[in-house]
Formats: structure tokens, C-alpha cells, sequence
């Protein structure tokens, strides 16, 4: 069985890059075969790809995210686009607008936000949204503008609702750890509801564990039991499960 993490925040996990390895092995070792990188500023991104280019089961990502909205360096665009050109970029963000620890204000979480939907479009690349009480903005705004690659929302939250009204667009949904927790209704909801084609499935990690890791700080190799739960609840054999999120994903970052 081979899983494929589509978000993990490996940078926040270690400093120290050999323990950073030691995560990605236990990771593979548990049939996690590729890992997407997530970095909330450039810096991060700069440090954490440092770290691990030459680790071939990683992927990575480019993006500030919406926490960072009031530290965007002046020159972030050009940055961006250099590091698209130099390095192996499967997406742009995490991006997006969060209205619940309310970063900046709206209108600046807004333009930054189309403004990496405008990248993502100019440069052919998926884009990974962030979106925390701030749904019916982000489904406005990817109504015009979302790029031709597609999106996926990340660490899905919202509702059945919500869902059918996104699945009019090219867009992914992605389910973290708390999908597991019993009073996550919404997310078993709209996982059953939803088109296998269209599900990813993250760790998210360190954050969000799976229930039965939550008194540990996540890692990847947990994703393992946040697939196992989601196989169980839609009803899927395991594998069969874990092969279809595989492809999905091989699909959504375009790679052959």
C-alpha cells in the first residue's frame, strides 16, 4: 500500500535535519511513499528546502500564507517566481484567507491571496487553499480566477453544503486527522457524500493527529490510520482506498 501525504509541515517537525530523516523514514517504512512540503513564509520554504532537495520522496510547495499576511517582504512576487523557475515546485501556497485568528484585515488577506491565484495561473500550478470561516469569500473569488490547474482545499472544514457548491470547480478535497474525531460530523458527512476522484488525504502534521495520536505532536507516519478511518467510513476496501487517493494526487501535482 503506498500513500501519498499531500500536506505536511516537515520544516515545523525538526530543525535538525537528521531528525528530520529519521521522520521520513518512519514514514516510508509505514508505506507513506511521497510527502508535500508546506512552508508559511519564504523563509521557511528557504530553510526547509535546503534541507531536504536531495530527498526524492518530498515534494514542495511555494507560498505565504495568510498568517503571514502583514510580513510579506515587498519583493515576495519576484521571489516566487525565481524559485519556480529554479527549483521542482508541484503548487503555490498554502494560500487563502482565514477570518478566525483575523491576520491583517480582510482586504489585505484578499489581495494577497489573488494575487498567488494570479501565480498559480501564470506559472500552470495547482493551488493549495487555506480556509478557515472565510468559505463563501473563497468561493467567490476561485470563480474567477482559480487557476486552470485546479485547487485543493486544504484540511477540509466546511460542510455538505459548502462541497456541492465547490464541485462546480476543478478542485480537490483533503482530509487531515480530525476527520477521525467522533464529533466531526460535517467531515463524514461530506467524505461520504463526495466523488472518490475528488479526495486527497493529508497529515497535516505536526499538527491535527489522528484520535488515537492525539496526546502526541503528529507525524507522517500517521497518516496511516487517518486513510485506514476514511476507507471504513466510505465503505472502500483499504488498499483499494489508498491506491485511488494515490492516483488523485499523482493527478492534482501532475506528476507522470
Amino acid at each position: 500500500m503506498k500513500i501519498f501525504d499531500t500536506h505536511a509541515h516537515l520544516g515545523l517537525i525538526h530543525n535538525d535535519p537528521v531528525e528530520l530523516l529519521r521522520v521520513l523514514q518512519q514514514a516510508e517504512a509505514k508505506g507513506v511513499d511521497k510527502i508535500v512540503s508546506i512552508c508559511n513564509s519564504l523563509r521557511d520554504f528557504e530553510d526547509t528546502y535546503e534541507k531536504l532537495k536531495n530527498e526524492t520522496q518530498v515534494l514542495h510547495t511555494i507560498g505565504i500564507s495568510p498568517s503571514q499576511v502583514t510580513a510579506c517582504p515587498p519583493e515576495w512576487r519576484r521571489t516566487i517566481a525565481q524559485k519556480v523557475s529554479e527549483c521542482p515546485i508541484v503548487a503555490i501556497g498554502e494560500t487563502g484567507l482565514d477570518y478566525c485568528k483575523r491576520y491583517g484585515d480582510k482586504r489585505s488577506q484578499i489581495e494577497l491571496f489573488i494575487a498567488h491565484l494570479d501565480l498559480a495561473n501564470q506559472y500552470n500550478l495547482p493551488v493549495i487553499i487555506h480556509n478557515r470561516e472565510a468559505g463563501r469569500d473563497i468561493l467567490n473569488i476561485l470563480k474567477d480566477r482559480i487557476p486552470k490547474a485546479g485547487a485543493v482545499f486544504h484540511c477540509y472544514s466546511e460542510d455538505v453544503e459548502f462541497a456541492k457548491q465547490a464541485l462546480s470547480l476543478p478542485v480537490y478535497f483533503s482530509f487531515a486527522g480530525n476527520v477521525t474525531y467522533k464529533n466531526a460530523t460535517n467531515l463524514h458527512a461530506t467524505l461520504k457524500y463526495l466523488p472518490l476522484d475528488r479526495v486527497l488525504v493529508e497529515s497535516e502534521s505536526p499538527f491535527l493527529p489522528p484520535s488515537q495520536f492525539t496526546k502526541q505532536r503528529n507525524m507522517p507516519a500517521n497518516i496511516v490510520a487517518t486513510v485506514t478511518f476514511m476507507a471504513r467510513l466510505v465503505g472502500e476496501d483499504l488498499e483499494e482506498f489508498a491506491n485511488i487517493l494515490y492516483e488523485n494526487s499523482l493527478k492534482f501535482f501532475n506528476i507522470g
